[in-house]
């Protein structure tokens, strides 16, 4: 059984503002990670999330991977894909859609809120989706 962790961030500058998102996977067996970024255009910071969730969620797929634990610092996305908080927005109950169909596809997904700082990947995903911004001049 393929066991994926994911980390990714989304970030907006001026929320909204110019916007970009970051995704890490740990390979397997934890040797190294395969990196995702990529400039969205004008968005809000939970949109940015959104997008690196969803964009993960599409890679672990092309992976083979049945199990993933998806890390994000955006507590917001965390509870909502968990249903404590819910999906209010239109824009973002359309991206929720989008997950709910990319969840179906694996045995098993979480998603957990973790401090930017507390891992590695996370950091990554950070910079990453910093980078982006940074290369679209915004």
């Amino acid at each position: 059984m393929k066991h994926l962790e994911i980390f990714v961030d989304g970030a907006s500058r001026g929320n909204p503002g110019p916007a970009s998102y970051g995704v890490c996977i740990l390979k397997e067996g934890g040797d190294g990670y395969i990196e995702f970024s990529e400039y969205l255009g004008h968005a809000t910071n939970s949109i940015a999330e959104y997008e690196a969730l969803i964009r993960g969620l599409e890679e672990a797929k092309k992976m083979g991977a049945e199990e993933l634990d998806i890390f994000t610092d955006s507590q917001l996305v965390a509870r909502q894909f968990s249903g404590v908080y819910k999906v209010k927005h239109e824009n973002t109950r359309e991206r929720m859609a989008r997950v709910r169909k990319l969840e179906n596809g694996f045995k098993r997904v979480s998603v957990t809120h973790i401090p930017r700082s507390s891992h590695p990947g996370n950091k990554r995903a950070d910079r990453l989706a910093n980078i982006a911004l940074n290369r679209a001049g915004k």
